[in-house]
């Protein structure tokens, strides 16, 4: 197509200084410890709280990187936005990139593997479809990456984002390139969200001049429809966490 977060500051208010009339200043002393302690205990929570953020990355190509609209409007920063409305302990990395295909993102998984990935959004294979690359290769390629994961972080929830290709391909392509998202979810323990862009392709009000890539509003549909297949998947970890 070609087809191809984090805020929050504590700012301790410091208290005025005085002495009690006709007494010892140790009441103040102690008054004034008790409150350094107390905001060094905050602080120190809130810094846990940022640091204990578990990672949803989304793996994908311009669709994912936001191509044409700005990083904020993409959809992986709008289910940041879900996220810190819902409380949810997450952060959303956008691992999008612009022309990446199914074999792009598998040469990017090791860096990526860098950091610990709590769920993993795969949202690769359009780029394929638009090359009518062999639908085998798209497949293989995607399953590696579902192995890789299992191999490396078995903890990691990988959900896999359909693709459809283009009608123009043939029916015998489109068929077969269909397939291969379904067929990978129904053999593994990766969840499939059926279609990257329901509700959006050839929608022109929700797409670029293009006709290809999602405009604002259409990366809101995109949030909505993958945060419906992300929120039970959320719901259900922090039970886990919770619940070991």
């Amino acid at each position: 197509m070609n087809a191809d977060s984090h805020r929050g500051r504590i700012q301790p208010t410091l208290g005025s200084s005085r002495r009690t009339h006709g007494g010892s200043r140790m009441p103040w002393v102690r008054g004034g410890l008790a409150w350094v302690v107390v905001s060094i205990g905050t602080i120190a929570l809130h810094a846990r709280t940022v640091e204990e953020k578990r990672t949803i990355l989304f793996l994908g190509d311009s669709l994912t990187a936001g191509l044409g609209v700005d990083l904020e409007e993409s959809y992986p920063a709008l289910i940041q936005e879900m996220l810190d409305a819902a409380g949810l302990p997450f952060r959303s990395v956008n691992a999008g990139q612009s022309g990446e295909t199914s074999a792009g993102g598998l040469r990017r998984l090791n860096w990526l593997l860098r950091q610990e990935i709590e769920i993993l959004v795969v949202a690769l294979g359009g780029n394929d479809g638009l090359r009518g690359l062999d639908p085998l290769t798209t497949e293989s390629n995607l399953q590696a990456i579902l192995d890789r994961m299992h191999e490396e972080s078995p903890h990691t929830v990988v959900m896999i984002a359909g693709m459809r290709a283009p009608p123009n391909m043939g029916s015998d392509y489109t068929r077969a390139f269909d397939r291969v998202f379904p067929g990978l979810t129904s053999r593994t323990r990766a969840l499939l969200i059926p279609f990257l862009l329901e509700d959006v392709a050839a929608v022109p009000e929700l797409s670029q001049a293009d006709g290809i890539h999602p405009n604002r509003e259409g990366h809101e549909r995109i949030a909505q429809y993958v945060w419906r297949y992300l929120e039970p998947v959320l719901l259900a970890r922090m039970n886990s966490l919770s619940n070991p």
